[in-house]
């Protein structure tokens, strides 16, 4: 670790271009980061616009015949909750 004295003891000019070399640095390496994290988004949104897209236009064949099926299955279930309505109301009765 650099102490005080040393810093003070070091030329002004020499101490002042550090300095400025370091903020250069510092804002060179913000501006990277700011640059690649907005690439980062914009490219993560297209992606999802694109898979959406193509996702969408895979599901719009089979979600007719999946409404169809759902309604067979609806009243499928609806026979079997009636016959089992029937058999529990029989064995109470009985």
């Amino acid at each position: 670790m650099i102490q005080l004295s040393t810093l003070a003891q070091m030329p002004r000019d020499l101490l002042v271009s550090q300095l400025q070399d370091g903020l250069v640095l510092l804002g060179l390496g913000l501006g990277v980061v700011f640059v690649f994290l907005t690439l980062l988004i914009f490219m993560t949104k297209a992606t999802s616009a694109i898979c959406r897209r193509i996702s969408a236009a895979e599901a719009a064949a089979p979600a007719a015949a999946a409404k169809t099926q759902a309604q067979v299955n609806s009243a499928s279930a609806d026979d079997q909750i009636a016959v089992a309505i029937a058999a529990a109301t029989q064995k109470a009765n009985s």
